[in-house]
């Protein structure tokens, strides 16, 4: 997978995820947890964009650890929104966990081999 392939898959999981967010319950738990789901799911998008002007190894590996750290904060949010049944599109809120597992494993990689060449 090139850079601008993940970028394109990043910036389509904060748009489902807005999505998913926009059909949240209205209540305190819905609204609590669609600001904070919204949050955590763009940010992924943004910071791979500052990685890719990283202005070194470690720089881009410290902002490639911050989309790793706000993409599980996201499925772990999806988790608890799917257990308190916050919305009824399942179907997004599916392909919303799978695809956050995708690019927590893709990020981990990532991060892996950034670290391997720095050695």
């Amino acid at each position: 997978m090139n850079k601008q392939e993940l970028e394109d898959r990043l910036i389509d999981f904060a748009a489902i995820i807005i999505i998913v967010a926009g059909n949240f319950e209205k209540n305190y738990a819905g609204n609590h947890l669609a600001g904070q789901i919204i949050r955590s799911g763009t940010s992924p998008a943004l910071n791979y964009g500052e990685a890719q002007s990283a202005e070194s190894s470690k720089d881009f590996i410290h902002k490639m650890g911050i989309c790793l750290k706000e993409l599980r904060e996201s499925f772990v949010c999806l988790k608890i929104i799917e257990k308190a049944n916050l919305t009824t599109d399942l179907k997004n809120l599916s392909v919303a966990k799978i695809e956050a597992n995708e690019l927590i494993s893709i990020f981990v990689a990532s991060i892996k081999t950034a670290k391997s060449n720095i050695k």
